[in-house]
């Protein structure tokens, strides 16, 4: 548990995270949402996901739709432009006064700091950020990531892109492949005795079960990999001053930054240039929250694949460069470790479901700072959300607090 000063007694005028005053506009997240994640859902299609997530988030925060007045949402159709966030409005049967048509700017830690600035700003005052994907019938929003320019050229794919800076930073570093699969194994694991994770019951998996997979991309072998699959996941985002009067505890957005290379998959990941990719951002989050990487509780970071969370675990702050691997291997990241990471399964065992997979991480997050995690880490006050990563060459962070 962070260690922060008492908060002040009133509730009005005295609430208080990381032992600061709150302010009546700061963003809190007040619903969640995450719909059934599977390999497939033929029973499904995407507007029935897209909706579900919705509703469900507006629901979990005791509001109804007319009072959400922002929308950064996948619109999967019909009727409108393909993606059109304003859509929404008819869907809330409201007018809105702020929305989205990116991809990425509706999940995720992104799409949670651009609806946390709006407010913020009183552009909206309430937001509801999500959508779904379900790629089996080629319906809702491409997320993929892939083929992309230089996929399209030369035939790599996303683990490919995450190979080339995994293997890079074993041969600088002698990260192993054994340390690849105690992170692996301890993030399946999670998932595998949490009952909304796709991998569920699936396991136990040990570092011997990874390695022993057949190898897809050296140096990951197939449990190295996340799984893919559909589903959705929705949050909704308002003031301190709205969230006194809903269900749940608020949970304040302390802190966020965005770092870009350039564009996802147009050239090549090469470690010399992204291996460090969200040093930078985890700073000025940190600084923002006035928060240090060892007072975050518990880590909801994207893991594509094993090798990505011992990077993030390097820029973080929580170890040197080149020393992510040693300590992942000890158990540190594990649910009772000092810095527990993915404890719903993360993309490894519990979902990937294209870029909402993002929003499943604030999810997570939220759900830990709630005391409502299916594996709870005790005394849950700080979490980071990390999304994105290296391959991917852009990365995305938030730090959230639970109000006292």
């Amino acid at each position: 548990m962070a260690a922060t000063p008492a908060a002040t007694s009133s509730a009005r005028d005295g609430e208080a995270v990381n032992g600061e005053p709150v302010n009546g506009r700061r963003p809190v997240v007040v619903g969640v949402h995450a719909t059934e994640q599977a390999l497939s859902l033929p029973h499904r299609d995407a507007m029935d996901l897209a909706l579900e997530a919705v509703s469900g988030a507006i629901a979990d925060a005791g509001l109804t739709p007319a009072d959400i007045d922002g929308a950064q949402v996948d619109w999967p159709g019909p009727g409108g432009v393909p993606g059109e966030g304003s859509s929404w409005a008819r869907a809330l049967g409201r007018d809105l006064r702020w929305t989205s048509d990116s991809m990425l700017d509706n999940a995720g830690s992104r799409g949670l700091l651009k609806a946390a600035a709006a407010i913020q700003a009183g552009y909206a005052d309430t937001v509801v950020v999500g959508g779904c994907k379900l790629v089996s019938r080629g319906a809702g929003p491409v997320g993929a990531g892939v083929p992309l320019e230089f996929a399209d050229v030369w035939g790599s794919y996303v683990v490919a892109q995450f190979a080339l800076v995994a293997a890079r930073h074993m041969h600088e570093y002698g990260t192993t492949s054994r340390q690849l699969a105690e992170v692996a194994a301890t993030i399946r694991n999670n998932g595998t005795t949490n009952p909304e994770a796709m991998m569920y019951g699936r396991g136990p998996y040990t570092a011997d079960d990874v390695l022993a997979s057949r190898l897809v991309a050296t140096p990951f072998h197939l449990l190295d990999c996340c799984i893919v699959g559909e589903g959705g996941a929705a949050l909704v985002v308002t003031t301190a001053e709205r969230a006194r009067d809903l269900p749940h505890p608020p949970i304040a957005v302390l802190g966020g930054a965005m770092e870009y290379h350039q564009a996802a998959y147009a050239n090549p990941a090469l470690h010399r240039e992204v291996g460090q990719l969200g040093r930078d951002a985890a700073a000025r989050a940190y600084a923002m929250a006035g928060i240090g990487a060892h007072d975050v509780d518990v880590f909801s970071l994207y893991d594509p694949n094993s090798f990505e969370i011992i990077r993030q675990l390097e820029i973080l702050g929580l170890c040197g460069e080149g020393e992510g691997g040693p300590l992942a291997a000890d158990g540190s990241i594990a649910v009772g470790g000092k810095h527990p990471v993915n404890p719903d399964g993360g993309c490894l065992s519990y979902a990937w479901n294209g870029t909402q997979q993002m929003t499943l991480k604030v999810v997570e997050a939220v759900r830990q700072l709630r005391g409502t995690s299916v594996h709870q880490i005790a005394d849950a006050e700080l979490a980071v959300v990390g999304n994105a990563g290296s391959g991917a060459q852009h990365y995305e962070m938030s730090v959230l607090g639970r109000i006292r």
